[in-house]
């Protein structure tokens, strides 16, 4: 029996930046299961940021339901039982990385632990483990200032998957990369994916991103065009 870990019912987002209401997402209906590797596309302005929103709890919908894991996450709208699960269940990789400058690489990845509480000795054994992992070994006291582009987004890969979420989001991850970079970082993900399981959603534009994922979501004027699913 599949297990869906995301699904979105008649889901609609509007906005209203000024006398205008933009409708970014139009009843979409979307299941990802678990252990995928998807990536959505479309034009900037398609609902493709809006969506990966919505389904990471930074955001809720006008109508329509988002469920994790079964649970109707779109039913919240207490702000602390939010960022509860986006703290739980889901991991994020964002294209201008989003390090904290004054923190270490170890730091980095580490204070994600320290959030959930996990001890100290387990944190500290889970984050050098990771970060060996995604070829960091003996970079851990470096400051992201001292790190290339393509090592800060590997930091924020290990943030993203240190405890171990349900689900990772990755909006636009090979943007301010350049194209080889961009690639072993994909490579790197495509890895994690296959040996751990971990489940990815990228929001892109990038034809190399669209490359490695299994399957293709095609969002245009906030509705879904196309799905197309290839073999992994």
């Amino acid at each position: 029996m599949k297990k869906y870990i995301v699904e979105c019912r008649k889901l609609y987002k509007d906005y209203l930046p000024g006398k205008i209401t933009v409708k970014a997402l139009k009843n979409v209906n979307l299941k990802i299961e678990e252990g995928e590797f998807t990536a959505i596309v479309g034009p900037s302005g398609s609902g493709k940021t809006t969506l990966l929103n919505l389904i990471g709890c930074l955001d809720i919908p006008t109508k329509g339901d988002v469920f994790l894991n079964n649970i109707l996450v779109s039913s919240y709208k207490d702000k602390n039982r939010l960022a509860d699960i986006r703290r739980d269940n889901i991991g994020f990789i964002f294209q201008t990385f989003n390090l904290i400058p004054v923190l270490t690489v170890y730091e980095n990845v580490n204070f994600v632990l320290n959030l959930k509480g996990t001890p100290e000795d387990e944190g500290r054994r889970l984050t050098l483990r990771l970060l060996k992992e995604v070829g960091l070994k003996g970079l851990e006291d470096r400051f992201p200032n001292e790190l290339s582009g393509g090592q800060q987004q590997r930091v924020a890969v290990a943030r993203a998957i240190v405890k171990s979420p349900a689900i990772v989001l990755a909006d636009e991850p090979t943007a301010n990369l350049d194209s080889i970079t961009g690639e072993k970082i994909m490579k790197l993900l495509s890895d994690l994916n296959k040996k751990k399981g971990i489940t990815f959603i990228f929001s892109t534009h990038d034809e190399m991103v669209m490359k490695f994922a299994h399957r293709i979501i095609k969002l245009h004027d906030g509705k879904i065009v196309s799905d197309i699913r290839r073999k992994k």
